[in-house]
């Protein structure tokens, strides 16, 4: 039902996507996508509250869901003001999401020169994905898996050697990389291949790292992404185990916090969702209600907006401690049939 590399696959390509960004993640189907971002000093919304981003953006519909400020969560209010490195956790529909960003951050342009280094699947799946949009080059170190490669791939340009050699990497003139992924299966090559990559001027690196455990210790330094598979895929995981019409998952911040996509179900009488507005709802503590999905229409979560039966809501957690909480918000009375 669920496959690892598939889900690795498309958090990389969504990154890629949104240069700039930390986290990428959807909901809905693709309308909504949450993005994790880093604040830069300088940024047009640093040194502002949140009120102002609706001012400053009249005609975005976009909701600031968490803020985490030297690792440490805040519940974002009208007045709560965005200083430099803060990651924000904002919500919009996809097509504002880079227009929110520009608010955040420095506009990064498009990448479009991409080494990847790891031929295996992962690798192989990312560089088909791109390959038509993009500049691609892949380094694998197994002749036979090279040969393999070059027949499947059309444009992609197949290298055979060592990701973790200077002087391969210096013919290829890394120095003109956008990004380059390390999706090896070793730890050490694609931290060390990282590494050379950004001494050697490739402008931006996204490591895989297997263990968990080394995340925290290189992202933010010369590692500017790194990707944990386990916390890429145990969102797809716990989609199955909650309870509620709970229809994505998504572990954020290393499992610290939750994103979550739930359906109501129900009238006013069996749901204690349906038939309220967002004010009304009872949301458990370090909860917050981001946006509501009805069809193909995408609302921001405003204290007015009344929640009917079918939407799909996007739902922040902060602490996990309360996610059985918020599963029986969406779990239908027996007064309803």
């Amino acid at each position: 039902m669920i496959s690892p590399e598939q889900v690795v696959t498309d958090h990389v390509r969504r990154l890629i996507e949104h240069p700039g960004a930390l986290q990428v993640l959807e909901f809905a189907g693709g309308l909504v996508q949450l993005v994790a971002v880093k604040a830069f000093y300088g940024g047009p919304l640093v040194g502002q509250n949140l009120a102002f981003l609706g001012k400053h953006m009249p005609n975005v519909e976009t909701r600031v869901a968490a803020i985490y400020r030297r690792n440490r969560p805040i519940i974002p209010q009208g007045d709560t003001v965005i200083e430099a490195d803060d990651e924000v956790f904002f919500l919009a529909a996809r097509r504002d999401i880079r227009a929110v960003m520009s608010e955040l951050r420095k506009v990064e342009r498009d990448f479009r020169r991409v080494v990847i280094a790891g031929g295996g699947n992962i690798g192989e799946r990312l560089a088909e994905h791109l390959e038509h949009s993009h500049q691609v080059k892949i380094i694998e170190h197994s002749l036979e898996r090279c040969t393999t490669l070059s027949e499947r791939l059309d444009r992609t340009v197949v290298l055979h050697g060592s990701a973790t050699s200077k002087r391969l990497l210096e013919e290829e003139n890394i120095e003109d990389c956008d990004i380059f992924c390390a999706l090896t299966n070793d730890d050490e090559v694609n931290i060390m291949s990282s590494l050379l990559a950004k001494r050697l001027g490739a402008k931006k690196v996204l490591t895989l790292i297997n263990n968990a455990a080394y995340v925290d210790l290189v992202q933010g330094g010369d590692i500017d992404i790194a990707i944990s598979p386990q916390q890429a895929t145990i969102g797809s995981l716990l989609t199955h185990v909650r309870r509620g019409d709970i229809v994505n998952v998504h572990s954020l911040r290393r499992g610290a916090a939750e994103a979550i996509e739930a359906i109501a179900h129900g009238d006013k009488q069996s749901s204690k969702v349906v038939g309220r507005t967002i004010d009304e709802i009872e949301l458990p503590e370090g909860t917050t209600i981001g946006a509501v999905v009805r069809g193909k229409e995408v609302m921001i979560a405003h204290g007015d907006v009344r929640v009917e039966s079918g939407d799909h809501l996007i739902l922040f957690v902060i602490d996990k401690r309360r996610i059985r909480d918020v599963e029986r918000l969406f779990q239908v009375g027996l007064t309803f049939f």
